[in-house]
Formats: structure tokens, sequence, C-alpha cells
């Protein structure tokens, strides 16, 4: 795996904070809040990292079995976890914790599965 691969499941994470404070600031703005969205520079930033999320996974997809590429974008849900917990306080279960290390393990092991024997005739 190359440590750009990485910056798939950082970017969504990112764009998922970006989305959460750009929604924070048009709470309560009644009908006017897709006008605050769009001018927010959280909602750009969100884009910004969408765009150039797309741009980097096109470039895994090229190189990867889709089947071993798309876990990769499961680890987004772990660190949206981890980032709600550390920056917006939010509580994290025992549930969640177990969860989040299924999901660990199970992208390990859809990765690294047949990595070490050969391929089924």
């Amino acid at each position: 795996m190359k440590p750009i691969w990485l910056s798939v499941p950082v970017l969504n994470t990112l764009q998922q904070i970006f989305l959460k404070r750009s929604a924070e600031q048009t709470t309560g703005s009644d009908g006017q809040w897709l006008e605050l969205l769009m001018y927010s520079h959280w909602f750009l930033a969100a884009l910004i990292a969408e765009i150039v999320c797309f741009i980097i996974w096109t470039t895994v997809l090229a190189e990867l079995d889709l089947s071993k590429a798309f876990p990769l974008s499961a680890i987004s849900y772990v660190f949206v976890m981890g980032v709600a917990w550390s920056l917006f306080g939010e509580p994290v279960s025992l549930s969640q914790l177990i969860g989040s290390s299924g999901i660990l393990l199970g992208i390990w092991l859809i990765v690294t599965a047949g990595s070490s024997s050969a391929p089924a005739q």
C-alpha cells in the first residue's frame, strides 16, 4: 500500500470536519442557510477536500482491485469517530470502540487476503 493512499480516509475525515463546521455556522439562520453555506470558508474547504480526494481515489482505483481499494475508505469511519471525540467532545462507547476494532480487523483481512498464497485456479 502506498502512503499517498492513506490520504483518502484522511481527506474524507477532513471533509466531515469541514462540513460539521459549516453546518454549525448555518444553524438557526432560517431561510438563509443555503446562502450562508455558499459563503462559508468551511464549506469551500470541504469541497476542495472532496475534489482532491476524488483525484487521489481515481489513481488508487487504477492501481488496485476495487475489492481491495474500497475498504480503504472504511478507515474514515474510525477516523471520524476519533475526531468527533477529540474535537467535538462527543462520547465514544465501548460498543463503538469494539465496532471500530472490527472495522480495522476486517480491512486488514480483506487487504491481506490472498497476498501470501497463489490465486485460485
